[in-house]
């Protein structure tokens, strides 16, 4: 009966440590941040045959980024016909699964 018992208590805690193990694992993985508002910053750079903006921009707060200069992906080229080295601009940054990316972006006058 005590090795009915002891075999329980492994099955139990074997079972609870799958889980925990499972959940940790899926909660690894990063969910997409979507952008929430706009930050600012500068054009350094347009790249519209890879799709690719560099700016220098200030504090992203929605990806809890600081200041910097770095290259962001855009979905649409299109999207960067509407600015150019050198121009200041407000724009919406996301991070998709370890892409950070450009949903929108306005010149600022």
């Amino acid at each position: 009966m005590k090795v009915l018992k002891q075999l329980i208590n492994i099955a139990a805690l074997s079972a609870a440590l799958a889980l925990s193990l499972g959940s940790a694992a899926q909660s690894a993985a990063p969910a997409p941040v979507k952008a929430t508002e706009m930050a600012e910053g500068e054009v350094r750079k347009v790249d519209r045959e890879n799709k690719k903006i560099t700016l220098k921009h200030g504090e992203i707060k929605s990806l809890d980024m600081p200041p910097m200069t770095m290259v962001f992906q855009v979905d649409d080229a299109a999207m960067l016909d509407k600015v150019a080295p050198g121009d200041k601009v407000r724009f919406a940054a996301s991070n998709d699964g370890g892409k950070l990316k450009i949903s929108e972006i306005q010149p600022m006058k």
